[in-house]
């Protein structure tokens, strides 16, 4: 193995990221399993609410992506997926619930490095460390699979557990018809994003070969 692949010989750039995702994802399991014990839960409980959001998965998709040695994940293909599947993250908090509560102290710093700081960095590096590449106008179809699966799970789990993650894919407040349009719309946004990814690729492959 070459000294380039193990993960301590990774980029500047990419171990910065990584190291930050990291950072959020303790902190907020932390507080985490001290509000739900807090509460009279148990371990078991925090870890089930913890593993419950598409903010803590994404991110902990990003922190695994660039700290594994191999660089199957680091491919312009996969590494722009993983992109764009954080800076859903950061738009649909932005956009939807960073009004619906006013987080203070520590769970300020956790909510903002998950929502804000780890995926304008990950952009950052997808910017600077990701080579460009053509990627396939269908591309994003495939990247929307795991947004695809966080939703399937999220309304199973919820289902089973009477307790949804995020107020627009309640099903006990919205039904299934309101929950249902609301997923669909969030991967519409989830794919046009991705074909932003493919054109700023295309583009910036065009501009390299010149």
């Amino acid at each position: 193995m070459s000294t380039s692949a193990v993960p301590w010989r990774l980029p500047p750039l990419t171990r910065l990221v990584a190291a930050v995702a990291w950072f959020g994802l303790l902190l907020q399991a932390v507080l985490t399993l001290r509000l739900v014990l807090s509460q009279g839960g148990s371990v078991t409980g925090a870890l089930v609410v913890y593993f419950g959001y598409f903010t803590v998965l994404t991110n902990l998709l990003v922190a695994v992506s660039l700290s594994l040695p191999t660089r199957w994940f680091r491919t312009p293909g996969v590494a722009t997926g993983v992109a764009a599947s954080i800076a859903l993250v950061g738009l649909a908090y932005h956009l939807l619930l960073r009004h619906a509560w006013n987080p203070q102290g520590l769970q300020w710093v956790a909510d903002v490095t998950l929502h804000y700081v780890t995926p304008l960095l990950c952009l950052l590096h997808w910017w600077l460390a990701v080579p460009p590449a053509r990627h396939a106008w269908h591309a994003p179809w495939v990247w929307a699979a795991w947004p695809t699966a966080y939703l399937v799970y999220a309304l199973l789990r919820g289902h089973w557990l009477q307790s949804y993650p995020y107020p627009f894919i309640d099903v006990s407040v919205l039904g299934y018809r309101q929950t249902l349009l609301n997923a669909i719309g969030l991967l519409v946004v989830f794919i046009v994003l991705g074909l932003a990814f493919v054109v700023v690729a295309r583009w910036r492959l065009r501009r390299t070969a010149r």
